[in-house]
């Protein structure tokens, strides 16, 4: 089977591999990019799971690279519905005619460096090979589902889903017994929509997470023109704030220098408005003294206990093991009110574990439970687990699964030491899970793509990650994010739902605008930290 080549590979169809096409294509660039699933959108492909929802509004989570694009699309609510969203990228994939150099229904198994040709070539599940000087890994954050081995999965009768790789004709829960096992961001979105259909619903929680009000609304036509008539001056500004997103003033003051009463009405302001980047904007201290944090923290927990009205279960939803902020900060349409609905009851999966699937139900190390369905909402393997299901090698001897061995290692997020001319759209060490994804993803393919004009204009042929830079900035993100609270919550930010995952902190939590600035230091210096040779 003969090779095809190309000037560009990239590996994944979501937001951030169709921008690259879009982008690189432009560049006069002969690109292909390859996606495992029979459509793009990547998350939001995959992820249909009743109630899945964006957690950001939907005027700030769109391309900005097109002003037409922006101006002309209708978002109907604040927050989009996974399907509003997934319309919205079919839509970008034929107005820029992606799909002609997009490559479905194609997981990639194997990626080579060869160090005499200076070439990638990339294998598929099927054989096929595709080569190419560049590779860009878009693979994707969350796109990598886990489910977990508990015993005797394969014994149970019913039906059984997961929230990542969920039905596209979709799941009608009326009348049976379900269970629904995990309650981070997926979890919270699906069990009220579960609880309107199911006979009774059980909720197997592990581990209590907060969780603020979305004030989900249909988006007013004039707050939609006036953010239209803005958008230039929104977009720039974004990359001036620490998660990417407008329009919330910088806090200046910390909450240990208000009085309580003040703080009660600026917290309680904010629970009314919706969010939860302006939740965090209460106060400028938030994120890095527990004792700020402990006041936010508490005005939630009171909220959790003054919705639900039994209080042993309200105890059990308060989170108590993790400041607030720390781990994926939810949001919700009446989650803590579902539980006081008489066919629901929540389970406290950490006093009682899950002993193993049965072909009728489930047991825990007290009681035994049938059920119809179980749908998994436990997460994914996040911001690794799509490269380490590819096998990444160079010829020279470098292997990405060894390398990560002990913790994923990048310089900037973007390239690894070791594996030239290969390229990570907001790898480990990158702002991208921190910040409006697709700000990130714009941010770094625009990186790549203005390194990739600088080496053609040079005539240069090789570009690669110094060890010494990328040893610095992994030091620097790990100093970065001890000076924070966020290690101290066990969070798939550090791999804690993955058993045997070492325990590294993946983002850097140092903020959009201050990465920006760094990134555009080393295209000043030079492209300081990477070598580059003909």
């Amino acid at each position: 089977m003969s090779t095809r080549e190309f000037d560009v590979l990239i590996v994944g169809g979501g937001l951030g591999g169709m921008y690259a096409v879009h982008r690189l294509r432009g560049m006069g660039l002969k690109v292909r990019a390859f996606e495992a699933g029979s459509g793009v959108g990547g998350t939001w492909f995959w992820n249909r799971y009743p109630g899945a929802r964006c957690d950001l509004e939907s005027l700030e989570y769109s391309y900005s690279f097109s002003d037409d694009l922006q101006q002309e699309w209708r978002w109907p609510e604040r927050y989009g519905t996974q399907g509003e969203i997934l319309r919205y990228i079919d839509h970008v994939a034929e107005r820029f005619d992606l799909l002609r150099d997009i490559q479905l229904n194609t997981r990639i198994k194997a990626a080579l460096f060869d160090e005499l040709s200076n070439r990638w070539t990339l294998t598929t599940e099927e054989g096929e090979q595709f080569s190419a000087p560049f590779c860009i890994m878009a693979a994707g954050n969350l796109s990598t589902p886990r489910v977990p081995e508990f015993k005797g999965l394969a014994s149970f009768k019913g039906k059984w889903y997961h929230t990542g790789l969920w039905p596209h004709e979709g799941v009608d829960f009326s009348g049976q017994r379900v269970a629904v096992i995990g309650t981070g961001s997926s979890g919270l979105q699906m069990i009220p929509h579960i609880a309107k259909q199911a006979q009774h619903l059980h909720v197997f929680q592990r581990t209590a997470n907060f969780s603020l009000p979305a004030k989900n609304a249909p988006l007013e036509p004039e707050k939609e023109r006036q953010h239209k008539a803005e958008y230039a001056q929104r977009r720039r500004a974004a990359y001036d704030t620490p998660f990417g997103i407008s329009g919330h003033p910088p806090p200046t003051q910390s909450a240990l220098e208000v009085t309580a009463e003040e703080r009660q009405r600026v917290y309680e302001a904010k629970w009314q408005a919706g969010g939860s980047i302006s939740f965090l904007y209460a106060y400028n201290d938030l994120l890095v003294n527990k004792e700020a944090n402990d006041t936010a923290s508490e005005f939630v927990r009171q909220k959790i206990r003054g919705i639900v009205k039994d209080p042993e279960v309200a105890e059990i939803l308060a989170p108590k093991d993790h400041p607030i902020g720390t781990k994926r900060l939810c949001l919700d349409s009446n989650y803590y009110e579902v539980y006081n609905q008489p066919n629901v009851t929540l389970v406290n999966a950490r006093r009682s574990p899950i002993v193993e699937i049965t072909p009728e139900g489930l047991r825990t190390d007290e009681a035994a439970y049938t059920f119809d369905a179980i749908a998994f909402a436990t997460g994914f393997d996040a911001m690794t687990g799509a490269l380490a299901e590819i096998d990444v090698r160079t010829t020279a001897g470098a292997n990405l699964k060894e390398k990560w061995n002990a913790g994923p290692r990048t310089y900037l997020g973007l390239m690894v030491a070791g594996f030239p001319n290969l390229f990570v759209v907001t790898g480990p060490g990158s702002p991208g899970v921190k910040s409006q994804m697709i700000l990130a993803v714009e941010q770094h393919t625009d990186f790549i793509a203005d390194c990739l004009t600088h080496m053609r204009s040079r005539r240069l042929q090789r570009i690669e990650a110094e060890p010494a830079a990328e040893d610095a900035w992994v030091q620097h993100v790990n100093a970065v994010a001890d000076s924070t609270l966020y290690p101290l919550a066990n969070s798939w930010y550090v791999g804690a739902n993955i058993p045997g995952k070492p325990r590294v902190f993946m983002p850097y939590v140092g903020g959009v605008h201050t990465y920006r600035r760094r990134c555009d230091e080393v295209v000043a210096n030079g492209y300081e930290g990477f070598r580059l040779r003909a």
